[in-house]
């Protein structure tokens, strides 16, 4: 996507645009076209529809405030939201992610277009999932998120309870439950078999795909959305291509480095609903937001992709 020096603009700002300045209009036009270029999905329970790339917080959001670090935040954000992003992962465990996006999405009158997903994280029991709910709220100054997850299955029967009865009360749109490693996945898959929840997050990338034994066939067959972590591997993936080239078909798909191969790889498998890659770096989060237009790769790149990393 093309680097942008301001904020997305609501409708109502782009009438006032027309009255003080053709620039202005012109420029918001331009923001309203690149976002109109992310592909969505539809989050099977409701139909409503998500956009491809989203964005995580872990790491990427756990810098000091004031620092540099959380300056580029503020460019990371405008970009992610002109690029037609809305979906945020964070949790209350993710260092102070939760205290710095907060105030960055108040700050610059970006809530209203944020997909905020958090977590009940490391927490047992009924009071203790409420309490850091409550907590959460307040650190990402808002009155309701629109996803609530039971982070990595810990006591998720009695903290699945806990999302359902939030939801009940309006605080809460949607219900899912997280876990970020292969070996967690067959006890994910027992877990949303039972509760059916409106979402599940697992790890899946070329060179981490057991996903697509189970759980992504349970997906669908049950109607849950699926959001995909550590979608570069932690970086691993970038070190397996170090020095190689695109693979010649690249272009054609519309893409131009590895971030959004790796991307596209696991947005081509229609089980998968989002991705939400984390970064703190602007060109990186531009990068990254290209894979979320044109198509995905075939069975036969896809194929081709996995010998290239092995």
């Amino acid at each position: 996507m093309t680097t942008r020096r301001g904020f997305f603009q609501d409708a109502s700002i782009l009438v006032t645009g027309t009255l003080f300045g053709g620039a202005l209009f012109g420029r918001s036009l331009a923001n309203a076209a690149e976002a109109a270029s992310m592909s969505t999905r539809k989050i099977p329970s409701s139909g409503e529809p998500l956009p491809v790339i989203g964005m995580g917080t872990s790491g990427s959001f756990e810098v000091p405030a004031g620092s540099p670090e959380y300056l580029a935040l503020k460019e990371v954000l405008k970009r992610f939201f002109a690029g037609g992003g809305t979906l945020i992962d964070t949790a209350p465990t993710y260092g102070n992610a939760e205290d710095l996006l907060g105030p960055l999405l108040s700050e610059a009158g970006l809530r209203k277009r944020a997909f905020i997903a958090t977590k009940l994280s490391r927490v047992n029991g009924r009071e203790e999932g409420l309490a850091q709910f409550k907590n959460s709220l307040k650190t990402l100054q808002t009155d309701k998120v629109e996803l609530l997850q039971v982070h990595n299955m810990n006591d998720w029967k009695t903290q699945m309870a806990v999302a359902r009865e939030l939801k009940s009360q309006g605080k809460v749109k949607y219900v899912g439950v997280t876990h970020y490693t292969e070996s967690g996945q067959a006890e994910l898959a027992e877990v949303v078999q039972a509760t059916k929840p409106d979402f599940l997050q697992i790890n899946y990338s070329v060179t981490q795909r057991t996903a697509e034994k189970r759980l992504f066939p349970l997906a669908k067959d049950l109607g849950v959305a699926v959001l995909v972590n550590r979608n570069f591997d932690d970086g691993a993936l970038f070190n397996r291509v170090k020095g190689k080239s695109l693979p010649g078909w690249a272009a054609e798909a519309g893409i131009t480095s590895w971030a959004q191969m790796f991307l596209k790889f696991a947005l081509s498998n229609d089980a998968v609903t989002a991705v939400i890659p984390a970064t703190g770096k602007p060109d990186r989060q531009s990068d990254n937001l290209k894979a979320g237009s044109g198509s995905t790769l075939a069975a036969a790149q896809r194929a081709e992709l996995i010998q290239l990393v092995a």
